[in-house]
């Protein structure tokens, strides 16, 4: 079995404990909407939750493929995750578009951060972050788009 470098094992678990993070506070936003074009942000919640969650699979399933173990339990999330905690009780359907757009680019750019020195070490979880990067990109400006 491979031994995993640990620059790649740090970028690839910082980037799993990220897309768990972003994929809970996008079902909390989901759950807790409220205002016009309602329906559409709720789709759209749908759909960033199912990219992150499908890339947090292939993360986690990558960093164990190197013989590393992925951590994703509820307290490395609320200890290592950069995302800022998610407010409770109601979320306007306004404010939300703005503020999980911004969500989803700060998984982006951290990712962006380990990025070279994953790839050099290992071009196959360089990857695997350019991929998840592109798509949550993608995300990121459908949200922003609504709003403009």
């Amino acid at each position: 079995m491979p031994k995993i470098n640990d620059t790649v094992a740090t970028g690839l678990q910082q980037a799993l404990v990220d897309l768990i993070s972003l994929e809970l506070q996008g079902k909390q936003a989901h759950w807790n909407i409220k205002g016009d074009r309602f329906r559409a942000l709720h789709l759209a919640l749908d759909e960033v939750v199912d990219v992150a969650r499908r890339h947090s699979d292939e993360v986690a399933e990558r960093i164990a493929t190197l013989g590393g173990t992925p951590d994703g339990r509820e307290e490395t999330i609320a200890k290592t995750s950069t995302l800022e905690a998610m407010d409770a009780g109601v979320l306007s359907v306004d404010k939300t578009y703005g503020l999980m757009a911004d969500k989803i680019q700060q998984v982006c750019d951290k990712a962006r951060e380990y990025l070279e020195g994953v790839d050099e070490a290992d071009p196959i979880s360089g990857d695997l972050l350019i991929g998840m990067i592109g798509e949550l990109e993608q995300q990121a400006w459908f949200l922003r788009a609504a709003t403009e």
